[in-house]
């Protein structure tokens, strides 16, 4: 993979972060693998190991799962984790099948700021929160607004990187609506960085996957960006 790690310096409004991780993939999507391969659907376990599997995390972790407190816990965490991860049950093509057509000829920017998500990173199954900020140019058609939060979702509820989340999203759009360009920025804090590890709470970690007149014209980039300074 081809990214690197700068501080991006046509990113404004966005002077007062503090202890920001900037990641910025400056290669044209189509140069990269597609990220949008099928999850293998592997053998799943069936509830009562799943439940197990709890069980034995409870007592690696030094408690007894008979207590009052924790004997209904395997059940409720199992629980939660199909809502944590229904984003492999999920596909883009579900959350994109629909273009609006009857657009009245309407081929400007498109533009969604501040979805909001969570995601668990895939290193340490801990969550990462932040948001999303969506952007297209379109071509024959738009879809419908609230498909890209969905679509957001889609990705994120799985095990993530947020480095791959952001290309994910950017990809789907590119693959089912064909626009003139995308621009995706994703912006989140790690828990994996602020309750474990360095300890470093509050520092914030932003990628970016630009295309098309986005990747070729550093114009539309700092129009982009100046359009998400107004949401702040």
């Amino acid at each position: 993979m081809d990214d690197v790690v700068k501080t991006f310096p046509v990113r404004p409004g966005f002077e007062e972060d503090h202890n920001d991780t900037v990641t910025h993939s400056p290669s044209p999507i189509k140069n990269r693998p597609a990220a949008l391969e099928p999850v293998p659907k592997l053998e799943r376990p069936s509830r009562e190991e799943a439940e197990a599997a709890v069980r034995t995390l409870l007592r690696w972790a030094g408690d007894d799962p008979d207590r009052e407190g924790l004997r209904e816990t395997p059940r409720r965490v199992v629980k939660a984790y199909e809502e944590f991860f229904k984003g492999y049950q999920e596909t883009p093509d579900e959350v994109l099948s629909r273009i609006f057509e009857e657009v009245e000829g309407y081929d400007d920017l498109v533009l969604v700021r501040e979805i909001p998500f969570t995601s668990h990173c895939e290193h340490h199954v801990v969550p990462f929160v932040g948001k999303a900020h969506i952007a297209y140019y379109p071509t024959g058609g738009v879809v419908g607004l609230s498909k890209l939060a969905r679509l957001v979702d889609v990705f994120a509820k799985r095990l993530q990187t947020q480095e791959a989340m952001t290309a994910q999203i950017a990809d789907a759009i590119e693959k089912h609506l064909n626009p003139r360009g995308v621009a995706v920025l994703v912006e989140a804090e790690h828990m994996c960085m602020s309750m474990r590890g360095v300890l470093k709470q509050g520092s914030s970690t932003v990628t970016v996957q630009f295309s098309g007149v986005f990747q070729d014209d550093p114009v539309q980039q700092a129009h982009f960006y100046t359009l998400l300074r107004g949401a702040r």
